[in-house]
């Protein structure tokens, strides 16, 4: 078993919780976390019900083949870009069975930094089936790898549950 945070767990368990009781499915796309979302997801009973499948697209060419990032995409802006986060999203949700989905890509550090796009820079992108998607840009700086990819996991579950409610 993997030890996340407790806030983790708890908020993986209202994700859960939340979308068992609207009879939701979620898939991931992740980059910088390296699947530590649908980890944590899974970490929680009844997960089977919510949890469609996870796509670990550390590289382009994994993001392009297995979830059709454009390389277009990934030329003018960046594996680590908004755009590239919302096609991720998009992307999962169209080869899944998922009623949402999450999207992240950044830079956990300790190296791969610029001054345009600095370690703890995370991109992050939820998609509903109905067309909604919602963009975050976060910049936690370089507070280390594990507190990057942690971070990163308490905003995607939050943006999840924000999603889900949004009407």
């Amino acid at each position: 078993m993997t030890r996340f945070p407790d806030e983790i767990g708890e908020l993986a368990a209202r994700v859960i919780y939340e979308f068992s009781a609207g009879g939701l499915m979620v898939v991931t796309a992740e980059s910088c976390t390296g699947g530590l979302i649908a980890g944590a997801l899974t970490e929680i009973a009844g997960s089977s019900a919510v949890v469609d499948r996870g796509f670990v697209t550390y590289s382009n060419e994994a993001k392009q083949e297995m979830i059709g990032v454009k390389a277009e995409t990934l030329a003018a802006h960046g594996a680590v870009s908004k755009e590239t986060a919302l096609e991720m999203a998009a992307g999962a949700l169209a080869k899944s069975r998922a009623d949402l989905s999450v999207a992240v890509t950044g830079i956990a550090g300790p190296g791969g930094g610029t001054a345009e796009k600095p370690v703890g820079l995370v991109h992050l992108a939820a998609c509903r089936k109905d067309g909604r998607s919602q963009h975050l840009e976060m910049r936690f700086g370089e507070i280390g790898r594990d507190e990057v990819r942690v971070a990163t996991i308490r905003v995607a579950l939050d943006l999840l549950l924000e999603l889900a409610q949004a009407e």
